[in-house]
C-alpha cells in the first residue's frame, strides 16, 4: 500500500483555535439536545404533562401497523432515511475542493438552516389533535436530520484533519466533549426556563419561545469555526477521487472500523433508548416533577465533565480501548438500575436519591463516551489514509453518524412501542430500560474484539 506524506507547512492548531471549534460543537448539540431529549415528551406526552396543560398534537396509541406510534414511527423514519443522506454528504465534502477547504463552507452554510428547523419541528398548525400535525412534523423532522448532517458530518471529519497525531485529536475530542456536555445541559435546563413563561404564554407557548432562544444561540455558536478558523492553515489534505459508493465500499472494508461501528450500532440503541425516557422515569416511575429532571440532567453533566481530565490522562497512558470497554460495563448497571426505579427493590430509598445515584453513576461513562469514540474514529481513519493514499475522514464520520441513526432509529421504534405498555404503571418505561441494559452489554462485547494495538502500529509506523 502507499503512504501519504504529508505536506509540513500546515500548522498545528493552537489552543484558543481548539475551543473556537469546540464552541461549533456547543451549538450543535444544544439543538441535538432538545430533538433527542424533548421531541417525543412533547409529542407523545404522559397523563402527568397532559394535566399540566400540555396539548396533544398528534394522534397517540399504536396507529402505525398496529406495532408502533406515530411519533416513533416518524422519528424513526426520519433517522432511518437520513442514515442515507450522510454518505452523499459525506462524499461532497471530501471531494470539495473549495477555496476555504473542503469542510468549513458546509458549517457556515448549514448553521441557520439547522437552527431554523429545529425550531419549526414545534410548531404544529393546528391547536389540537391532528393528522395534519402528523404531517408536518413527518416534514420537519426530516428536515431536522439532513440539515444535522450537512453541518456534522463536515465539522467530525475536522477532528482527524486538524489533529495532526493521535494526541491533538485526542485533544481536540476532550475539548469538544466539554462543550458537548454544556450544550447538551443547556439543552436539559429547558423546563426550567418554560416555567419562566408559562405564566405569559402557556405550556406550550413557553416550550416554543424556549426552544427559540436557544436555536439562536446554537446558531450563532455554529458560526464561530469557519469564521474564525482558516481550514487551509491547518489542513494538509486533498480532495478524494472516489465515487460515493467506492468510498463507502472501501470505508466499510476496514475491519477494524467493521467491528467499533457495530457496537456504536448497539450503543445507540441502548443510549437513545434511556435518554429518550429519563424524563419518564422522573415523572412516572419515581413520581417526581418535570422540573426534576433537570437537576439530574445537569448533576449528570456536571460530574460527567470532571472526569473529562481524567479520561483524558488514562486514553494517553493505556489507550482508548480499555477505559470505553469499562464505561459499557458500568452504563449497563445504570440503565438495569433505572429499569427498578420507583419499585419495590429500591424502596429502602428515597425517590429522590434514586435518581441521584443513576444520575452519579450515568456521569462516569459518558465521560468516556463523550470523548473516546470520536478518537477512536480519528485513528482509524488516519491509518486508512496511510496505507490507502485516499483522505476519506469525512466518510469515515459518516458511517459512524450512519450507525448512530441507524440505532437512533431502532431506539425510537423501541421506546414509543414499549413505553404504552401499562403506562398507568409504568411498566412500559421498565421494560424500556431493561432493553437498554442488555443492548449495552452486547455493545461492549462487541466492542471487546476492536484490535487497538494493529491500528496504532499503522499510525506509529
Amino acid at each position: 500500500m502507499m503512504d501519504v506524506v504529508r505536506n509540513n507547512t500546515v500548522r498545528d492548531l493552537p489552543g484558543a483555535k481548539i475551543w473556537a471549534f469546540a464552541v461549533g460543537q456547543f451549538g450543535w448539540a444544544l439543538l441535538s439536545g432538545i430533538i433527542s431529549n424533548w421531541l417525543v415528551y412533547f409529542y407523545q406526552p404522559d397523563n402527568e404533562t397532559i394535566a399540566q396543560g400540555q396539548t396533544v398534537f398528534v394522534p397517540q396509541g399504536l396507529a402505525i401497523l398496529g406495532v408502533v406510534t406515530v411519533v416513533g414511527g416518524i422519528t424513526a423514519f426520519a433517522r432511518f432515511f437520513d442514515a442515507f443522506v450522510d454518505p452523499a454528504v459525506a462524499s461532497l465534502s471530501d471531494r470539495c475542493n473549495a477555496r476555504s477547504g473542503r469542510r468549513m463552507p458546509f458549517l457556515k452554510f448549514a448553521a441557520a438552516p439547522l437552527a431554523l428547523v429545529t425550531v419549526l419541528v414545534f410548531w404544529s398548525p393546528v391547536n389540537g389533535t391532528s393528522w395534519v400535525n402528523a404531517a408536518v412534523l413527518f416534514v420537519t423532522v426530516i428536515g431536522y436530520y439532513i440539515a444535522l448532517t450537512f453541518y456534522c458530518t463536515p465539522y467530525n471529519a475536522l477532528i482527524a484533519e486538524l489533529g495532526h497525531d493521535s494526541k491533538q485529536q485526542l485533544a481536540i475530542s476532550t475539548a469538544i466533549s466539554f462543550t458537548w456536555v454544556a450544550g447538551t445541559a443547556v439543552a436539559y435546563v429547558a423546563p426550567v426556563i418554560w416555567g419562566g413563561f408559562v405564566g405569559s404564554f402557556g405550556r406550550v407557548g413557553a416550550i416554543r419561545l424556549t426552544f427559540t432562544i436557544m436555536a439562536i444561540v446554537a446558531c450563532l455558536c455554529m458560526l464561530v469555526p469557519p469564521l474564525t478558523i482558516n481550514e487551509r492553515d491547518y489542513v494538509d489534505s486533498k480532495p478524494t477521487s472516489e465515487s460515493t459508493v467506492e468510498s463507502l465500499k472501501q470505508t466499510f472494508s476496514d475491519g477494524e472500523f467493521r467491528k467499533f461501528v457495530c457496537s456504536d450500532v448497539v450503543y445507540w440503541v441502548a443510549i437513545t433508548t434511556f435518554q429518550t425516557g429519563l424524563p419518564f422515569f422522573v415523572t412516572s416511575l419515581l413520581k417526581l416533577p418535570e422540573t426534576t429532571t433537570t437537576i439530574y440532567f445537569v448533576l449528570m453533566t456536571g460530574v460527567s465533565v470532571l472526569f473529562y481530565v481524567p479520561v483524558n490522562i488514562l486514553a494517553n497512558r493505556a489507550g482508548k480501548k480499555r477505559p470505553l470497554l469499562a464505561a459499557f460495563v458500568i452504563f449497563t448497571c445504570a440503565f438495569a438500575f433505572a429499569g427498578a426505579l420507583g419499585s419495590g427493590a429500591v424502596s429502602f430509598l428515597p425517590p429522590m436519591a434514586q435518581g441521584l445515584i443513576l444520575s452519579v453513576v450515568g456521569a462516569i461513562p459518558m465521560a468516556a463516551f463523550g470523548i473516546l469514540p470520536q478518537a477512536i474514529v480519528a485513528n482509524i481513519a488516519d491509518a486508512s489514509s496511510k496505507t490507502t493514499g485516499q483522505d476519506r475522514q469525512g466518510m469515515f464520520y459518516a458511517a459512524r453518524t450512519f450507525a448512530m441513526k441507524m440505532g437512533q432509529s431502532v431506539a425510537m421504534l423501541l421506546f414509543t412501542g414499549v413505553s404504552t405498555i401499562g403506562m398507568a404503571s409504568g411498566a412500559g418505561y421498565r421494560i424500556a430500560a431493561v432493553c437498554a441494559a442488555v443492548l449495552c452489554a452486547i455493545g461492549g462485547v462487541v466492542f471487546a474484539f476492536y484490535d487497538e494495538r494493529r491500528v496504532m502500529a499503522v499510525l506509529e509506523g
